[in-house]
């Protein structure tokens, strides 16, 4: 059995993936950790600390799930990788520096870490996909909807598609640019050429819509996570694979074979 920590239990993901982790028959929800923790909080009977450098000290999960933000998976990298504790993570918002740390952290230590935008195994073939058709077409959109307290904007996801759609590509995109924009930045923002356009409002978890543009013809692909559970199956599927791992493993698709 792998046991399993959470970090951010108590959240919508964190409470989410909890869940799976007791409906899996290999792996093991033990204690977990959230800033928002009383002395009465527990999940499975086990205890929920709401101070992290308390919980690392006294327990000791062979995986850390996290889903909270860059801030406290940075504080997470830095105290549970030197212990020889895994980590997979769907926080983003990540910079370059910081992708850099943590993969010294784990060369450092020979201590594997999944870091990804999406766990949604859909989602990642999207991705995929967008890097194939990417290439065949002139023009490209991208709109991504989410639920109205999401804190960033573009979504990780939709930046790791919009990369993915220019990843084969010799050059950017062409670009209608309009002569007049009678409300500023309609056009949306561009990453390589790729128009992308953030909705938020209640009603939905997360949709990616990528339209490809090309002589008499439009290309579209969707992605819709109906709810969190659409996660699930690769938040868990990483918990397995990452203990097999000592390197620091960034996207969903590095453990997915394609």
């Amino acid at each position: 059995m792998i046991k399993v920590s959470v970090n951010g239990a108590l959240g919508r993901m964190g409470l989410t993936v909890c869940q799976a982790v007791l409906g899996d028959s290999k792996t093991e929800l033990i204690e977990s950790v959230d800033i928002n923790s009383n002395n009465d909080n527990t999940l499975n009977s086990k205890p929920i600390y709401n101070d992290l450098s308390k919980f690392l000290s006294e327990i000791k999960p062979d995986v850390i799930v996290d889903f909270t933000n860059r801030e406290s998976f940075l504080s997470l990298c830095e105290l549970a990788i030197p212990k020889g504790i895994r980590i997979v993570s769907g926080s983003t918002g990540l910079l370059d520096e910081d992708y850099k740390k943590i993969k010294k952290l784990c060369s450092d230590n020979n201590i594997g870490v999944l870091s990804a935008s999406n766990f949604a195994i859909g989602a990642v073939l999207m991705m995929e996909l967008a890097s194939i058709a990417g290439k065949y077409f002139d023009y490209a959109d991208l709109i991504e909807s989410h639920h109205e307290n999401k804190i960033d904007a573009p979504s990780g996801t939709a930046i790791s598609i919009a990369e993915a759609a220019s990843s084969k590509k010799d050059q950017k995109y062409k670009q209608n640019i309009a002569e007049k924009q009678t409300i500023k930045n309609t056009r949306g923002g561009d990453l390589q050429g790729v128009q992308i356009h953030s909705a938020r409002m209640p009603g939905r978890v997360a949709r990616h819509e990528l339209v490809f543009g090309g002589l008499g013809q439009t290309f579209t692909m969707i992605h819709d996570s109906i709810d969190r559970n659409s996660f699930m199956p690769g938040v868990i599927l990483g918990v397995k694979e990452i203990i097999s791992h000592k390197d620091f493993l960034i996207g969903l698709d590095k453990i997915m074979g394609i």
